[in-house]
Protein backbone atom coordinates (compact mmCIF):
# COMPACT_ATOMS: atom_id res chain seq x y z
CA UNK A 1 0.00 0.00 0.00
CA UNK A 2 1.49 3.35 -0.99
CA UNK A 3 -1.24 5.77 0.11
CA UNK A 4 -0.37 8.45 2.64
CA UNK A 5 -0.39 7.36 6.26
CA UNK A 6 -3.43 8.04 8.39
CA UNK A 7 -3.39 11.68 9.59
CA UNK A 8 -3.54 10.46 13.19
CA UNK A 9 0.06 9.22 12.82
CA UNK A 10 1.95 12.38 13.75
CA UNK A 11 5.06 11.81 15.88
CA UNK A 12 5.27 15.52 16.76
CA UNK A 13 1.67 15.83 17.99
CA UNK A 14 1.44 15.76 21.82
CA UNK A 15 -1.87 13.88 21.57
CA UNK A 16 -0.21 11.17 19.51
CA UNK A 17 2.77 10.97 21.89
CA UNK A 18 0.35 10.67 24.84
CA UNK A 19 -1.32 7.62 23.29
CA UNK A 20 -0.16 6.37 19.88
CA UNK A 21 -2.24 3.18 20.00
CA UNK A 22 -5.27 4.48 18.04
CA UNK A 23 -2.96 5.67 15.26
CA UNK A 24 -1.18 2.32 15.26
CA UNK A 25 -4.51 0.51 14.91
CA UNK A 26 -5.38 2.76 11.96
CA UNK A 27 -2.03 1.99 10.34
CA UNK A 28 -2.48 -1.76 10.76
CA UNK A 29 -5.91 -1.48 9.18
CA UNK A 30 -4.48 0.40 6.19
CA UNK A 31 -1.95 -2.27 5.31
CA UNK A 32 1.36 -3.89 6.00
CA UNK A 33 3.61 -1.10 4.70
CA UNK A 34 2.74 2.58 4.40
CA UNK A 35 4.80 5.37 2.85
CA UNK A 36 5.25 8.30 5.24
CA UNK A 37 6.49 11.44 3.49
CA UNK A 38 7.35 13.65 6.52
CA UNK A 39 10.23 11.34 7.50
CA UNK A 40 10.85 9.77 4.08
CA UNK A 41 10.23 6.31 5.54
CA UNK A 42 8.10 3.21 5.02
CA UNK A 43 6.15 2.40 8.17
CA UNK A 44 5.79 -1.28 9.13
CA UNK A 45 3.12 -1.71 11.85
CA UNK A 46 2.38 -5.47 12.02
CA UNK A 47 4.16 -7.82 14.45
CA UNK A 48 4.85 -10.57 11.91
CA UNK A 49 6.47 -8.16 9.46
CA UNK A 50 8.48 -6.32 12.10
CA UNK A 51 9.75 -9.59 13.55
CA UNK A 52 10.65 -10.97 10.11
CA UNK A 53 12.37 -7.81 8.90
CA UNK A 54 14.52 -7.60 12.04
CA UNK A 55 16.00 -10.92 10.90
CA UNK A 56 16.09 -10.16 7.15
CA UNK A 57 19.65 -9.62 5.93
CA UNK A 58 18.38 -7.59 2.97
CA UNK A 59 18.00 -4.83 5.53
CA UNK A 60 20.69 -3.32 7.70
CA UNK A 61 21.33 -0.77 10.39
CA UNK A 62 24.01 0.60 8.08
CA UNK A 63 24.65 0.57 4.35
CA UNK A 64 28.24 1.79 4.44
CA UNK A 65 29.63 -1.77 4.37
CA UNK A 66 28.23 -2.11 0.84
CA UNK A 67 27.64 1.35 -0.59
CA UNK A 68 28.91 4.89 -0.47
CA UNK A 69 26.40 7.58 0.45
CA UNK A 70 26.21 8.57 -3.21
CA UNK A 71 25.73 5.00 -4.48
CA UNK A 72 22.90 4.58 -1.99
CA UNK A 73 21.23 7.81 -3.02
CA UNK A 74 21.79 9.46 0.33
CA UNK A 75 23.37 12.76 1.32
CA UNK A 76 26.41 12.45 3.60
CA UNK A 77 25.91 13.89 7.10
CA UNK A 78 27.16 17.46 7.63
CA UNK A 79 30.88 17.62 8.49
CA UNK A 80 30.10 19.36 11.78
CA UNK A 81 28.26 16.20 12.92
CA UNK A 82 31.38 14.05 12.45
CA UNK A 83 32.12 13.48 16.19
CA UNK A 84 28.65 12.02 16.73
CA UNK A 85 28.82 9.78 13.65
CA UNK A 86 32.34 8.56 14.41
CA UNK A 87 31.17 7.54 17.87
CA UNK A 88 27.84 6.11 16.73
CA UNK A 89 29.00 4.34 13.57
CA UNK A 90 31.69 2.26 15.30
CA UNK A 91 29.31 0.69 17.82
CA UNK A 92 27.94 -2.74 17.07
CA UNK A 93 24.33 -1.50 17.02
CA UNK A 94 25.05 0.43 13.81
CA UNK A 95 27.39 -2.06 12.19
CA UNK A 96 26.65 -5.02 9.95
CA UNK A 97 28.60 -8.26 9.41
CA UNK A 98 31.46 -8.95 9.31
CA UNK A 99 32.36 -6.07 11.68
CA UNK A 100 29.22 -6.52 13.78
CA UNK A 101 29.89 -10.25 14.14
CA UNK A 102 33.50 -9.67 15.21
CA UNK A 103 32.68 -6.94 17.75
CA UNK A 104 29.68 -8.71 19.25
CA UNK A 105 31.73 -11.88 19.64
CA UNK A 106 34.45 -9.94 21.47
CA UNK A 107 31.92 -8.10 23.66
CA UNK A 108 30.21 -11.39 24.49
CA UNK A 109 33.50 -12.76 25.82
CA UNK A 110 33.48 -10.02 28.47
CA UNK A 111 29.74 -9.40 28.94
CA UNK A 112 28.67 -12.91 29.89
CA UNK A 113 25.54 -14.18 31.69
CA UNK A 114 27.80 -14.98 34.63
CA UNK A 115 28.91 -11.33 34.73
CA UNK A 116 25.26 -10.30 35.05
CA UNK A 117 24.59 -12.97 37.67
CA UNK A 118 27.45 -11.69 39.81
CA UNK A 119 25.83 -8.25 39.77
CA UNK A 120 22.51 -9.51 41.16
CA UNK A 121 23.30 -8.95 44.88
CA UNK A 122 24.56 -5.43 44.12
CA UNK A 123 21.47 -4.62 42.02
CA UNK A 124 19.04 -5.84 44.67
CA UNK A 125 20.90 -4.07 47.49
CA UNK A 126 21.02 -0.80 45.56
CA UNK A 127 17.33 -1.01 44.64
CA UNK A 128 16.51 -1.66 48.30
CA UNK A 129 18.57 1.34 49.43
CA UNK A 130 16.98 3.68 46.88
CA UNK A 131 13.47 2.55 47.76
CA UNK A 132 14.31 2.85 51.46
CA UNK A 133 15.23 6.50 50.95
CA UNK A 134 12.00 7.07 49.03
CA UNK A 135 10.00 5.54 51.87
CA UNK A 136 11.78 7.64 54.52
CA UNK A 137 10.90 10.77 52.53
CA UNK A 138 7.26 9.73 52.23
CA UNK A 139 7.51 9.74 48.44
CA UNK A 140 9.29 11.69 45.73
CA UNK A 141 9.95 11.46 42.01
CA UNK A 142 10.23 7.84 40.94
CA UNK A 143 12.20 8.96 37.87
CA UNK A 144 15.01 10.80 39.64
CA UNK A 145 14.93 8.84 42.91
CA UNK A 146 14.92 5.28 41.50
CA UNK A 147 14.45 4.83 37.75
CA UNK A 148 17.54 6.86 36.81
CA UNK A 149 20.07 6.20 39.57
CA UNK A 150 19.64 2.42 39.65
CA UNK A 151 20.57 1.46 36.06
CA UNK A 152 23.14 4.27 35.75
CA UNK A 153 24.93 3.03 38.87
CA UNK A 154 24.69 -0.61 37.78
CA UNK A 155 26.13 -0.17 34.30
CA UNK A 156 28.78 2.21 35.66
CA UNK A 157 29.70 -0.36 38.32
CA UNK A 158 29.86 -3.09 35.69
CA UNK A 159 32.10 -1.03 33.41
CA UNK A 160 34.24 0.33 36.21
CA UNK A 161 33.34 4.04 35.94
CA UNK A 162 34.57 5.76 39.13
CA UNK A 163 31.69 6.88 41.33
CA UNK A 164 32.85 10.51 41.25
CA UNK A 165 32.49 10.59 37.44
CA UNK A 166 29.02 9.09 37.15
CA UNK A 167 27.01 12.31 37.34
CA UNK A 168 27.97 13.16 33.76
CA UNK A 169 26.80 9.86 32.27
CA UNK A 170 23.05 10.51 32.14
CA UNK A 171 23.32 14.03 30.59
CA UNK A 172 25.80 12.79 27.98
CA UNK A 173 23.56 9.85 27.17
CA UNK A 174 20.41 11.97 26.91
CA UNK A 175 22.09 14.42 24.54
CA UNK A 176 23.49 11.68 22.30
CA UNK A 177 20.19 9.78 22.22
CA UNK A 178 18.39 12.92 21.06
CA UNK A 179 19.82 12.18 17.60
CA UNK A 180 17.76 8.99 17.40
CA UNK A 181 14.50 10.91 17.30
CA UNK A 182 12.82 11.61 13.97
CA UNK A 183 14.19 14.69 12.17
CA UNK A 184 16.27 16.02 15.11
CA UNK A 185 16.67 19.79 15.30
CA UNK A 186 19.98 21.64 14.75
CA UNK A 187 20.19 22.35 18.48
CA UNK A 188 19.69 18.65 19.25
CA UNK A 189 22.52 17.85 16.84
CA UNK A 190 24.81 20.42 18.46
CA UNK A 191 24.20 18.95 21.90
CA UNK A 192 24.82 15.43 20.58
CA UNK A 193 28.10 16.46 18.97
CA UNK A 194 29.31 18.19 22.13
CA UNK A 195 28.35 15.18 24.29
CA UNK A 196 30.05 12.80 21.84
CA UNK A 197 33.29 14.79 22.05
CA UNK A 198 33.24 15.04 25.84
CA UNK A 199 32.20 11.43 26.43
CA UNK A 200 34.82 10.11 23.99
CA UNK A 201 37.61 12.19 25.52
CA UNK A 202 36.68 11.02 29.02
CA UNK A 203 36.62 7.35 27.98
CA UNK A 204 39.94 7.53 26.15
CA UNK A 205 41.56 8.69 29.39
CA UNK A 206 39.81 5.98 31.40
CA UNK A 207 40.77 3.28 28.88
CA UNK A 208 44.40 4.40 29.02
CA UNK A 209 44.30 4.10 32.81
CA UNK A 210 42.80 0.60 32.59
CA UNK A 211 45.41 -0.51 30.06
CA UNK A 212 48.11 0.53 32.52
CA UNK A 213 46.35 -0.95 35.54
CA UNK A 214 43.65 -3.50 34.61
CA UNK A 215 40.87 -4.33 37.05
CA UNK A 216 37.96 -6.76 37.28
CA UNK A 217 35.62 -4.38 35.43
CA UNK A 218 34.07 -4.78 31.97
CA UNK A 219 36.28 -2.10 30.37
CA UNK A 220 39.34 -4.08 31.42
CA UNK A 221 37.67 -7.20 30.05
CA UNK A 222 36.93 -5.51 26.72
CA UNK A 223 40.54 -4.35 26.46
CA UNK A 224 41.72 -7.91 27.06
CA UNK A 225 39.13 -9.63 24.84
CA UNK A 226 40.55 -11.21 21.71
CA UNK A 227 39.63 -13.95 19.28
CA UNK A 228 41.97 -15.44 16.69
CA UNK A 229 44.12 -12.33 16.79
CA UNK A 230 41.16 -9.91 16.61
CA UNK A 231 40.88 -7.13 19.17
CA UNK A 232 38.72 -4.08 19.47
CA UNK A 233 40.32 -0.94 18.05
CA UNK A 234 40.38 2.00 20.42
CA UNK A 235 37.51 3.69 18.56
CA UNK A 236 35.48 0.47 18.62
CA UNK A 237 36.21 0.19 22.34
CA UNK A 238 35.08 3.77 23.01
CA UNK A 239 31.94 3.33 20.88
CA UNK A 240 31.12 -0.01 22.53
CA UNK A 241 31.40 1.43 26.03
CA UNK A 242 29.17 4.38 25.08
CA UNK A 243 26.63 1.99 23.56
CA UNK A 244 26.61 -0.19 26.67
CA UNK A 245 26.25 2.86 28.91
CA UNK A 246 23.50 4.48 26.84
CA UNK A 247 21.52 1.35 26.01
CA UNK A 248 22.29 0.00 29.48
CA UNK A 249 20.09 2.55 31.16
CA UNK A 250 17.99 4.58 28.71
CA UNK A 251 15.47 1.81 28.05
CA UNK A 252 15.42 0.71 31.71
CA UNK A 253 14.73 4.23 32.95
CA UNK A 254 11.78 4.63 30.60
CA UNK A 255 10.49 1.10 31.17
CA UNK A 256 10.44 1.74 34.93
CA UNK A 257 8.40 4.94 34.85
CA UNK A 258 6.18 3.83 31.97
CA UNK A 259 5.51 0.59 33.81
CA UNK A 260 4.62 2.13 37.16
CA UNK A 261 2.43 4.74 35.52
CA UNK A 262 0.56 1.91 33.80
CA UNK A 263 0.21 0.09 37.13
CA UNK A 264 -1.22 3.16 38.84
CA UNK A 265 -3.81 3.45 36.07
CA UNK A 266 -4.78 -0.22 36.49
CA UNK A 267 -5.39 -0.58 40.24
CA UNK A 268 -6.82 -4.07 39.90
CA UNK A 269 -3.64 -5.36 38.29
CA UNK A 270 -1.49 -3.50 40.82
CA UNK A 271 -3.47 -5.04 43.67
CA UNK A 272 -2.96 -8.52 42.18
CA UNK A 273 0.78 -7.88 41.91
CA UNK A 274 0.98 -6.65 45.49
CA UNK A 275 -0.86 -9.77 46.63
CA UNK A 276 1.38 -12.13 44.65
CA UNK A 277 4.99 -11.09 44.10
CA UNK A 278 5.59 -14.23 42.04
CA UNK A 279 3.95 -12.29 39.18
CA UNK A 280 7.00 -10.02 38.92
CA UNK A 281 8.70 -11.86 36.01
CA UNK A 282 5.60 -11.88 33.80
CA UNK A 283 4.71 -8.37 34.97
CA UNK A 284 8.06 -7.07 33.73
CA UNK A 285 7.49 -8.61 30.30
CA UNK A 286 3.90 -7.35 30.08
CA UNK A 287 4.85 -3.81 31.04
CA UNK A 288 7.61 -3.81 28.42
CA UNK A 289 4.96 -4.82 25.89
CA UNK A 290 2.17 -2.57 27.09
CA UNK A 291 4.09 0.72 27.02
CA UNK A 292 7.16 -0.01 24.93
CA UNK A 293 10.16 2.19 25.82
CA UNK A 294 11.59 2.09 22.26
CA UNK A 295 8.74 2.72 19.85
CA UNK A 296 10.58 2.58 16.54
CA UNK A 297 13.68 0.96 15.09
CA UNK A 298 15.02 1.92 11.68
CA UNK A 299 16.54 -0.23 8.94
CA UNK A 300 18.01 0.58 5.54
CA UNK A 301 16.85 -1.48 2.56
CA UNK A 302 20.02 -2.93 1.03
CA UNK A 303 18.21 -4.95 -1.64
CA UNK A 304 14.65 -4.53 -2.92
CA UNK A 305 12.07 -6.21 -0.71
CA UNK A 306 8.40 -6.90 -1.31
CA UNK A 307 5.78 -6.57 1.40
CA UNK A 308 2.22 -7.54 0.55
CA UNK A 309 2.72 -6.78 -3.14
CA UNK A 310 4.49 -3.45 -2.57
CA UNK A 311 8.15 -3.17 -3.56
CA UNK A 312 10.25 -1.19 -1.11
CA UNK A 313 13.35 -0.26 -3.12
CA UNK A 314 16.99 -0.37 -2.25
CA UNK A 315 18.00 2.91 -0.64
CA UNK A 316 14.73 3.31 1.25
CA UNK A 317 14.44 3.39 5.01
CA UNK A 318 11.86 1.36 6.90
CA UNK A 319 10.53 2.31 10.32
CA UNK A 320 9.73 -0.83 12.28
CA UNK A 321 7.04 0.21 14.73
CA UNK A 322 7.75 -1.77 17.90
CA UNK A 323 4.94 -0.03 19.78
CA UNK A 324 2.42 -1.06 17.14
CA UNK A 325 3.77 -4.60 16.82
CA UNK A 326 3.45 -5.08 20.58
CA UNK A 327 -0.27 -4.24 20.32
CA UNK A 328 -1.05 -6.33 17.25
CA UNK A 329 -4.26 -8.32 17.94
CA UNK A 330 -3.07 -10.98 15.50
CA UNK A 331 -0.47 -11.95 18.13
CA UNK A 332 -1.71 -10.67 21.48
CA UNK A 333 -5.18 -11.49 22.76
CA UNK A 334 -6.93 -8.26 23.79
CA UNK A 335 -3.69 -6.23 23.42
CA UNK A 336 -5.15 -3.06 24.97
CA UNK A 337 -5.66 -4.93 28.25
CA UNK A 338 -2.84 -4.89 30.79
CA UNK A 339 -2.51 -8.49 31.97
CA UNK A 340 0.40 -9.05 34.35
CA UNK A 341 -0.12 -12.80 34.18
CA UNK A 342 0.05 -12.88 30.36
CA UNK A 343 1.98 -16.08 29.62
CA UNK A 344 2.15 -15.97 25.82
CA UNK A 345 4.03 -12.72 25.34
CA UNK A 346 6.39 -12.61 22.33
CA UNK A 347 6.98 -8.86 22.57
CA UNK A 348 9.87 -7.42 20.60
CA UNK A 349 10.88 -4.64 22.98
CA UNK A 350 14.46 -5.94 22.96
CA UNK A 351 14.52 -6.24 19.14
CA UNK A 352 15.40 -9.53 17.40
CA UNK A 353 17.94 -11.07 15.06
CA UNK A 354 21.63 -10.19 15.18
CA UNK A 355 20.88 -6.86 16.89
CA UNK A 356 18.92 -8.40 19.77
CA UNK A 357 19.76 -6.40 22.89
CA UNK A 358 22.91 -7.83 24.46
CA UNK A 359 21.91 -6.21 27.76
CA UNK A 360 18.40 -7.71 27.97
CA UNK A 361 19.26 -10.00 30.94
CA UNK A 362 20.66 -7.02 32.86
CA UNK A 363 17.60 -4.88 32.08
CA UNK A 364 15.28 -7.64 33.28
CA UNK A 365 17.30 -8.00 36.48
CA UNK A 366 17.11 -4.26 37.18
CA UNK A 367 13.40 -3.98 36.43
CA UNK A 368 12.58 -6.99 38.62
CA UNK A 369 14.79 -5.72 41.46
CA UNK A 370 13.26 -2.25 41.57
CA UNK A 371 9.73 -3.62 41.26
CA UNK A 372 10.28 -6.17 44.03
CA UNK A 373 11.77 -3.54 46.36
CA UNK A 374 8.84 -1.17 45.78
CA UNK A 375 6.27 -3.92 46.32
CA UNK A 376 7.96 -5.06 49.53
CA UNK A 377 8.91 -1.74 51.11
CA UNK A 378 6.31 0.65 49.68
CA UNK A 379 3.05 -1.32 49.49
CA UNK A 380 0.94 1.85 49.73
CA UNK A 381 2.78 3.73 46.98
CA UNK A 382 0.42 5.83 44.88
CA UNK A 383 0.49 8.48 42.18
CA UNK A 384 0.87 12.00 43.60
CA UNK A 385 0.03 13.89 40.40
CA UNK A 386 -0.54 13.21 36.73
CA UNK A 387 2.86 13.11 34.99
CA UNK A 388 3.83 14.84 31.77
CA UNK A 389 5.02 12.86 28.79
CA UNK A 390 8.38 13.71 27.31
CA UNK A 391 7.82 15.10 23.80
CA UNK A 392 9.96 12.34 22.31
CA UNK A 393 8.32 9.67 20.21
CA UNK A 394 11.08 7.12 19.53
CA UNK A 395 12.29 6.87 23.13
CA UNK A 396 9.06 6.97 25.06
CA UNK A 397 9.11 8.15 28.63
CA UNK A 398 7.94 10.64 31.24
CA UNK A 399 9.42 13.89 32.49
CA UNK A 400 8.87 12.69 36.03
CA UNK A 401 6.60 10.46 38.10
CA UNK A 402 5.60 11.96 41.46
CA UNK A 403 4.63 9.33 44.04
CA UNK A 404 3.58 9.31 47.69
CA UNK A 405 3.00 6.78 50.44
CA UNK A 406 -0.41 6.83 52.05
Amino acid sequence: MTAAADPAFDPWDPAFVADPRPAYAALRARGRVIRYEPTDQWLVPHHADVSALLRDRRLGRSYRHRFTHEEFGRTPPPPEHEPFHTLNDHGMLDLEPPDHTRIRRLVSKAFTPRTVERLAPYVHALADDLVGALVRDGGGDLLTDLAEPLPVAVIAELLGIPEADRASLRPWSADICGMYELNPSPETARRAVRASEEFSAYLRELIAARRADPGEDLISGLIAAHDEGDRLTEQELVSTVVLLLNAGHEATVNATVNGWYALFRHPGQLAALRADHSLVPTAVEELLRYDTPLQLFERWVLDDIEIDGTTVPRGAEVALLFGSANHDPAVFADPARLDLARADNPHISFSAGIHYCVGAPLARLELAASMTALLRRAPTLSLAAEPRRRPNFVMRGLEGLGVELR
